[in-house]
């Protein structure tokens, strides 16, 4: 690879590491690559990216933005692996904890970026795959909203009808 290639990925990391907002690096050497297919596949299906790179490349691309925490650079050893993700936070971290439900050893979480906090290990991925994603943070929010409302009406309702049937019964013991 000449410089120009090698400049034209770091941009193209540098790129999806400013535009990603959550972002795992992983390590997965020792897969086979039927194995890599199937951790892609799912990646895939669960709407995250995986891609993988030489570690100087994404050093140099941390380098370069402000987005990623920069002390993300000392899990940057061997085999390196980034999975993007825009719209949810724990979607990476439960691709992998359904890999290692299967048997799969790796691969095994060394980083995450997530809203500028760094988590680094393996150990910090059940914490994540427990994070709530923003769209399940909005439905608790609209369901914590829509609580209040539906037990109003339920009583208006139910009240309704009894005081009408109090008001029948009143109404026929006159007649």
């Amino acid at each position: 690879m000449n410089k120009i290639e090698k400049k034209a990925v770091i941009e193209e990391i540098a790129g999806k590491l400013k535009d990603t907002k959550f972002i795992y690096v992983t390590d997965a050497s020792g897969l086979s690559v039927e194995e890599v297919n199937l951790f892609r596949r799912k990646c895939f299906e669960s709407g995250v990216e995986y891609k993988v790179y030489k570690n100087t490349l994404i050093q140099k691309a941390v380098e370069s933005i402000e987005e990623v925490p920069s002390d993300i650079k000392a899990v940057l050893k061997g085999f390196s692996g980034i999975i993007f993700s825009d719209e949810s936070n724990n979607a990476p971290a439960k691709v992998i904890k359904a890999l290692r439900k299967e048997g799969f050893e790796k691969p095994l979480l060394k980083a995450a970026s997530i809203d500028g906090d760094l988590y680094v290990g393996d150990d910090s991925l059940d914490a994540l795959s427990k994070l709530k994603s923003k769209a399940e943070l909005v439905g608790d929010i609209i369901g914590a909203l829509q609580a209040p409302a539906q037990n109003v009406i339920s009583a208006l309702q139910n009240g309704g009808h009894t005081l009408s049937g109090l008001l029948k019964a009143l109404a026929e013991k006159e007649g």
